[in-house]
């Protein structure tokens, strides 16, 4: 008796040829009516040849067709580095790397490509990080670098896809590799996402982020497709050693008088909406639940519109306008990042102090271009919304400002990071936190630290 193996648009097609042996004990296998053979995500694929080679049976392997890769790096691993890869070594070669911004998460993912020695993918959230990996993967290894996005679909030895071009591509090419790095593993927890590592049966899967847990829970979901978190280190473990030592001083500062009458008239309208309608609003459900009334219930719109003017006032007062004029003043000789959480507020800071302003509608040569300027010292400061907390290899700076930002922990972790690299005069970074004072601006900061 022999077992066959084979993959088929995504899934492990499972068949036997007698009738002693049940395809459906092996692991996540289900009968398939359709082929008369047994059938799995594509990603049991490792548990299937494990689960038969335990017990002895005879296979026929089809399933997986990844060629041997024979590449090194030039990169020495730091200690964390080394012991992050070892830790994923141990775990199968299954398993996430948490590491802060800055602390070069892309290398480890370099030497688990040559330790691995097969064919491997590299999936990424932003054309920005597919030009970085490839341009990397280039620089340190001989062999063909596929791309699959960004205008490209080519395969090569090693190929890196955005997150949309594997999800379009894995079930053609899920037999291909051996290795998936999943960058910026989070965004694996998206609904439409989660295909693409269902659909790959690489027994290898290294997830790496800066920030593992999701507020939906949806990291559970990424730990059972890639592995479960298996190193982890903050930013203060490396601060000081690999990474720049920091400060993070929050400044709250008062709204004017009718900044304050405006806010109050706002946020009450939306709270005695929700004591009436019985919503505690302590998650992003009950958000969403707000949003679904508004469309029917004139209270809910009414309250929503309420809501937002209320977070609109706190997030661009005149106040913190001034005390960002005077942190701009103190820091003339440093290069300063102002993060805002609104394109219209990224405007109004770049008209009135004349700073660089980088948002969703910049364009991508455009934004290069300041960066690039920002790089070279032409520029000693840009303003942006969010453009800038992931995916973009940013220049060195040491000064962040945050006018307004959501109470997330990964967003703040991610702009932190921007100013984490080691100084080459061992200076300091200094994050600033611009938080408006008596209003609910003060949960949300408490929330994101």
């Amino acid at each position: 008796m022999t077992v066959r193996l084979a993959f088929a648009d995504g899934t492990l097609r499972v068949e036997s040829d007698g009738d002693g042996f049940d395809v459906t004990s092996l692991p996540g296998v289900a009968f398939d009516e359709r082929t008369a053979t047994g059938r799995a995500p594509a990603m049991r694929y490792a548990d299937v040849v494990a689960a038969l080679d335990g017990r002895g049976v005879d296979y026929e392997d089809d399933a997986l067709d990844a060629a041997p890769l024979a590449v090194a790096s030039d990169y020495e691993l730091r200690g964390y580095q080394q012991d992050a890869l070892d830790a994923w070594t141990t775990s199968d070669r299954r398993g996430v790397l948490e590491l802060p911004t800055g602390s070069g998460k892309t290398v480890i993912g370099l030497k688990a490509i040559e330790a691995v020695g097969e064919a491997a993918l590299v999936v990424v959230p932003t054309i920005d990080l597919l030009v970085q990996w490839r341009r990397e993967l280039a620089a340190e290894f001989d062999c063909e670098v596929g791309q699959l996005g960004g205008g490209e679909q080519v395969v090569g030895d090693v190929t890196v896809a955005t997150y949309d071009s594997a999800y379009l591509r894995a079930e053609d090419l899920g037999d291909r590799f051996g290795l998936v790095v999943f960058d910026e593993v989070h965004h694996l927890g998206g609904e439409g996402f989660r295909d693409i590592a269902r659909m790959l049966a690489a027994p290898a899967r290294l997830g790496l982020t800066a920030t593992f847990e999701r507020p939906d829970g949806a990291h559970e979901v990424v730990a059972e497709l890639v592995g479960p978190l298996v190193y982890d280190l903050d930013v203060d473990d490396l601060a000081g050693d690999h990474l720049a030592d920091y400060d993070v001083k929050r400044l709250e500062v008062p709204l004017t008088d009718e900044e304050r009458a405006a806010y109050e008239d706002a946020q009450g309208t939306f709270t005695d909406y929700l004591t009436q309608s019985n919503i505690q609003f302590r998650s992003g459900s009950d958000y969403q639940e707000l949003v679904k009334r508004s469309g029917t219930d004139p209270r809910a719109r009414e309250a929503l519109l309420a809501k937002q003017r209320a977070r609109r006032i706190v997030r661009e007062s005149d106040a913190k306008v001034a005390e960002l004029e005077a942190i701009l003043d103190a820091h003339r000789d440093d290069r300063v990042i102002v993060f805002t959480a609104s394109t219209d507020l990224v405007y109004r800071l770049s008209e009135r102090f004349l700073v660089p302003a980088i948002t969703h509608e910049t364009t991508a040569s455009e934004r290069d271009d300041i960066l690039d300027r920002f790089r070279r010292g032409d520029y000693s400061r840009v303003v942006t919304a969010n453009v800038l907390d992931e995916g973009v290899d940013v220049p060195d700076a040491n000064v962040a400002v945050v006018v307004a930002g959501s109470g997330s922990e990964r967003e703040f972790t991610q702009r932190l990071g921007r100013i984490l690299r080691p100084k080459d005069d061992g200076g300091r970074a200094l994050l600033y936190e611009l938080v408006s004072a008596d209003t609910a601006e003060e949960r949300v900061a408490a929330r994101r630290r």
